[in-house]
């Protein structure tokens, strides 16, 4: 596994962005035990701490590469492994966060096979990759020259055209709603969150989310998409 590291800024950073997450997730898990986290495929380890400070607990996060920067060492403890093989006991976690991670392993249903047998019947995940169908992305990426994100999206274009828009292929597309619904519900019932996730995170564009959602466009406006569920044998869905 890959885990692709970018670094934001300000409220729509990595941290940000997964706190705005942790808030969702809470409210949508409510009454929920979160104390044992796990993060898949953490980079910096930003998004794990973010998650730690959120549910105050310390947090378990894994990378194939070392990207991790150790200022993250207060909430996080941070172990260079395959996602593919995780070196944890059955049913250890409560949460399993997975953040841009799951399009860079080639044998993703292993992986997500993994988080499933170490996650706790009734524990909850959230997946999120880059969205297939988008029609551009790379935009909200403060500090990214416009130049990179306007080439970026050129690549991804290209491939798109090519028919070779598959991360097998080597492209940064990501799955579709659809499709990474069908990968998680392996670990239980899921629903898509995206479009209540860009709500929050982006609530002073309100307007413009709304007209987005009116004319049915999230499906190729949306960069990203999310995916909440509970690991079979829950009583509620997320």
């Amino acid at each position: 596994m890959v885990a692709q590291t970018v670094y934001y800024k300000g409220n729509t950073g990595a941290g940000g962005k997964t706190r705005t997450l942790a808030s969702l997730i809470a409210a949508r898990s409510a009454g929920m035990r979160i104390a044992d986290v796990l993060v898949v495929g953490c980079g910096d380890g930003s998004d794990a701490r973010a998650l730690g400070r959120h549910f105050g607990c310390r947090v378990e996060a894994i990378d194939l590469e070392h990207y991790y920067d150790n200022r993250n060492d207060d909430y996080v403890r941070f172990t260079q492994m395959d996602a593919c093989g995780l070196a944890f006991e059955p049913a250890r976690f409560d949460f399993i966060y997975s953040f841009h991670a799951l399009e860079h392993i080639p044998d993703y249903r292993r992986a997500v096979a993994e988080i499933g047998r170490v996650l706790k019947d009734g524990g909850a995940y959230c997946i999120g990759t880059p969205n297939r169908s988008r029609l551009a992305g790379y935009v909200g990426i403060p500090g990214y020259p416009m130049a990179q994100k306007i080439q970026a999206n050129l690549r991804d274009w290209s491939a798109r055209l090519r028919g070779r828009f598959r991360n097998e292929f080597g492209a940064h597309a990501g799955f579709t709603s659809r499709e990474l619904l069908d990968i998680c519900n392996a670990i239980g019932p899921g629903r898509d969150i995206s479009t209540e996730y860009y709500f929050r995170l982006y609530g002073h564009r309100k307007g413009v989310l709304r007209a987005i959602t009116t004319l049915n466009l999230q499906s190729i406006v949306w960069p990203s998409v999310y995916i909440l569920g509970r690991k079979a044998g829950a009583s509620t869905t997320p």
